[in-house]
């Protein structure tokens, strides 16, 4: 009897034991899942998975039965994150093949490759034509291409008014030394102001100085006056063969110093912030294996090419051996001095919308904003910017476009939501966050989260981007 009793009270006792273990398990579960679900952020709408413009206040499935994703606070109207921001999960991030690299600030600096042409120095070209008219006596140098010195003699010529001139100079001459003894001071003056307007007229008409001395000299008038060579140089073109009749209009001789050439370059637009006079330059030409000329830049012209959109350059170069020559190509490099303390970037970060360029910064891991910047220079595949960012700041360098497009869609359903919430507050009524797709009931025994959706006119109502 006893014993009974005493199985009947353990058996009990086991039995009360189980029962509130269960009940402080099934409390402890319960508080844990509430805690959970509270801290659990509320979905401020939901997005169908295969149109993102598609989107319901409540949960819901698309034709393929796929549920709808919910869309957070933090990941469309974050209090810190600007409009646009895209929070993407790391592993996503990766399979995008999203990389990013640090702002720096670094010496930026540029060298410059063009093609260039070689041509004359035109300050050291001479297009020689004579001040009278007359015929060609002799030609001293009738080959085109001859090297000569300054001071050769050319042609001569003879020239009716030089003739008259000369007898006018010896008049003059046998004048002035006749009266040089008068006692009269106007006398003397008048003869030595004759004599001196006398020669002065032979200078101007370039009869030169050994020929004037020869004929004060001999005080006899020479048929042929000589015309000789300003420098040394190389006869580029002949105008006048012998007997050929002369009038001012006529080029007897170009002639060309080319120990000094420039070279024409055209660089574009982007090229110039970086070019200044006197910045050097290499210069390698086809025609010349092996060698490398050195010049500098000597002027920057002030107009563009209207057809080319180029600027010309010109740059000069010592020629002592006369191995460039003329029309000649070259390539040349323009070495930059300019160099600046900048902000960099990769250039490839640059997000060019048209209007306006921008790049996505990381806010943290998998967080991205889009931000604004003004652009500067560009060298070696570095953008100086402007204003923007900061040194130390992450920015993203690929799949730019594929964040860009999401943060357009994020744009857009923010000012969608705070046009909703604006809407709402001045009605005075509380609207779900969005009503982009209206919601009809299933059937009762459906069981799935789309048993809440209906239909409104038939239809579906999607949600589009502003």
């Amino acid at each position: 009897m006893n014993r009974s009793i005493l199985v009947t009270a353990v058996i009990a006792l086991l039995i009360g034991g189980g029962i509130g273990y269960w009940l402080s398990y099934d409390k402890t579960a319960r508080s844990i899942t509430q805690q959970a679900q509270a801290s659990e952020p509320k979905a401020l709408f939901y997005r169908n998975p295969m149109n993102p413009a598609i989107t319901s206040p409540v949960p819901a499935q698309d034709e393929m039965g796929m549920d709808y994703i919910p869309v957070y606070p933090e990941e469309n109207t974050g209090s810190m994150a600007p409009a646009g921001s895209v929070r993407i999960d790391p592993t996503v991030v990766q399979d995008m093949g999203v990389r990013t690299i640090a702002v720096k600030r670094t010496t930026l600096s540029r060298n410059i490759r063009t093609i260039g042409r070689v041509t004359y120095d035109e300050q050291r070209v001479a297009r020689l034509h004579p001040k009278y008219d007359g015929w060609v006596e002799k030609l001293f140098i009738d080959k085109t291409g001859e090297r000569i010195k300054k001071g050769s003699m050319l042609l001569s010529i003879y020239s009716p008014q030089l003739v008259a001139t000369q007898e006018e100079y010896l008049l003059a001459l046998d004048n002035a030394e006749k009266l040089k003894d008068s006692p009269f001071a106007d006398v003397r003056e008048g003869a030595a102001g004759l004599l001196r307007s006398s020669r002065e007229r032979l200078q101007l008409l370039d009869v030169p100085e050994h020929q004037i001395a020869q004929l004060t000299a001999e005080r006899k008038v020479m048929k042929g006056m000589h015309i000789h060579s300003p420098f040394d140089g190389i006869v580029m073109s002949i105008g006048a063969r012998e007997g050929q009749r002369l009038t001012p209009e006529t080029e007897l001789y170009m002639i060309a110093d080319l120990t000094r050439v420039w070279v024409i370059v055209d660089l574009y637009e982007d090229d110039i912030p970086w070019v200044r006079t006197g910045d050097s330059a290499k210069m390698k030409v086809a025609g010349i294996p092996g060698r490398t000329f050195t010049g500098k830049v000597a002027y920057i012209y002030p107009y563009l090419e209207a057809k080319t959109r180029t600027i010309k350059v010109r740059l000069e170069f010592n020629n002592p051996g006369l191995a460039l020559k003329p029309d000649m190509f070259a390539n040349v490099d323009i070495q930059s001095n300019r160099k600046l303390d900048a902000i960099v970037v990769p250039s490839e970060v640059i997000v060019r919308t048209g209007t306006q360029e921008q790049v996505f910064v990381q806010r943290s891991p998998g967080q991205f904003e889009p931000r604004y910047v003004t652009v500067g220079v560009s060298a070696n595949g570095q953008t100086q910017i402007v204003k923007g960012l900061e040194p130390g700041e992450i920015v993203v360098t690929s799949s730019q476009f594929l964040l860009d497009s999401e943060s357009k869609l994020k744009e857009a359903t923010a000012k969608m939501l705070e046009y909703s919430k604006s809407s709402s507050s001045a009605s005075g009524d509380e609207a779900p966050p969005m009503q982009t797709e209206s919601m009809q009931p299933e059937p009762a025994d459906s069981g799935s989260a789309a048993a809440h959706e209906h239909q409104h006119d038939g239809g579906t109502v999607a949600g589009g981007r502003q």
